[in-house]
């Protein structure tokens, strides 16, 4: 059996994070990273679409928390200790200058993730870390104070052991096993599968703010959508999967929702404009342009919704054809049957129950010298770097727990 002080399972951004802030605090320490697959950082490498959205540029911790569905009140204490601003200041002193885009996300100017994993790579040469991929955990028990963690190939003792292994369910089972209550897992971030003629062929469209609604609930959202092969994706559906990560799983993603394309436009407004529209523009065909900065193609496909003819002209739309349409445009109902997940976007809701960490030192309450960071917990958050932000902080607060 082999001897470390450190032993953090999971070679992803927490586990390295981790690592690299601790070699550098206390380089006396020695560090193995295992990890079960053949390479480190893979969900890094894929994130951002090969960007990696590194964080989100909101720099108070009050409005930072909200965009977390599950565990923005537990993180408001570590946010005050690190925050985006520490994040950013932390890949730019280490060679990676990064870039704040219009919707607030950041990314390596060089929109490489490799860039971000050269430098988590780069930080731990030197210094001494140790990792092993192909390392699969299948179980660990206490030892006294500390640790012993068995893999399919060895059996090593640890002083003090981290857990930053994502969703593993393999690891949630180990953790039950020693039992941490887990709050049990669910997908989040994902897009909506619906199959209806207004979206045949119309993949790639976008509107740069919608509203959403879910059917027979509370759930909303707003923001930016995109038409895609399969439904609906874009920020304003990945939004709305997060906060309704529970619930939507527990309808089996078998719902309905109601869009409103034109985003805060009212019904009123809406039917004052097309009833101008039908009086000012009596001899104009109806189909041969999109109102409302809507794409032609679109417009034309909820036009035939509305049941409103190619050879159909404004003045001979009936009050029953404007009624139609406007229900079309901001209250269009559609039936969506299952979800889609992007691997670089993909997120669960669930895992360790918060109440069993001290957020302070992120160590179990209930189990000296184990402790957590990043998705392992029951931590999850919209899309655009906020899910990266809760792992570098709580691995930085690890790290500095560990330093002593």
């Amino acid at each position: 059996m082999s001897k470390e002080n450190v032993v953090i399972i999971g070679g992803g951004a927490a586990g390295f994070f981790t690592a690299a802030n601790l070699a550098e605090e206390a380089p006396d320490k020695q560090i193995l990273i295992l990890e079960q697959s053949p390479n480190v950082l893979g969900k890094v490498k894929i994130s951002g679409g090969g960007r990696c959205n590194v964080t989100h540029a909101v720099f108070e911790p009050r409005e930072l928390v909200k965009s977390y569905p599950r565990g923005g009140k537990a993180l408001m204490g570590p946010f005050t200790r690190f925050m985006t601003g520490d994040t950013m200041g932390w890949f730019e002193d280490r060679g990676v200058p990064l870039k704040i885009e219009g919707d607030g996300r950041v990314f390596p100017t060089s929109d490489q993730s490799q860039s971000i994993i050269n430098c988590l790579r780069n930080s731990l040469n030197g210094k001494s870390v140790r990792i092993e991929t192909k390392s699969q955990v299948v179980g660990i028990e206490q030892n006294g104070e500390g640790w012993n963690i068995q893999t399919k190939e060895r059996q090593i003792e640890a002083s003090q052991l981290v857990i930053a292994t994502g969703g593993s369910k393999q690891m949630w089972k180990i953790l039950a096993g020693l039992g941490l209550d887990l709050i049990s897992p669910c997908p989040s971030l994902f897009t909506f599968n619906i199959k209806d003629t207004r979206l045949q062929g119309l993949q790639g469209i976008s509107f740069p703010e919608v509203q959403i609604k879910v059917n027979g609930s509370s759930l909303s959202s707003k923001g930016p959508m995109l038409i895609t092969h399969w439904g609906l994706s874009g920020p304003a559906i990945l939004k709305l999967s997060a906060w309704g990560a529970r619930e939507l799983f527990d309808k089996n993603y078998d719902f309905g929702i109601r869009v409103n394309f034109l985003g805060k436009q009212k019904w009123g407004e809406t039917e004052s404009f097309l009833l101008e529209k039908r009086k000012a523009e009596s001899g104009k065909f109806v189909y041969k342009q999109g109102m409302f900065g809507l794409p032609g193609r679109f417009w034309r496909s909820l036009l035939e919704a509305a049941q409103v003819g190619e050879e159909k002209r404004w003045g001979e739309m009936s009050n029953k054809q404007i009624e139609a349409l406007i229900r079309q445009l901001i209250q269009a109902e559609f039936k969506v049957n299952g979800k889609s997940t992007f691997k670089d976007e993909f997120v669960t809701a669930g895992g360790v129950n918060l109440k069993e960490i001290d957020f302070k030192s992120m160590q179990a309450k209930r189990f000296p010298n184990l402790y957590f960071a990043g998705e392992v917990l029951n931590i999850d958050a919209v899309t655009g770097g906020f899910n990266f932000q809760a792992a570098w902080t709580t691995a930085w607060i690890v790290a500095q727990s560990l330093k002593n």
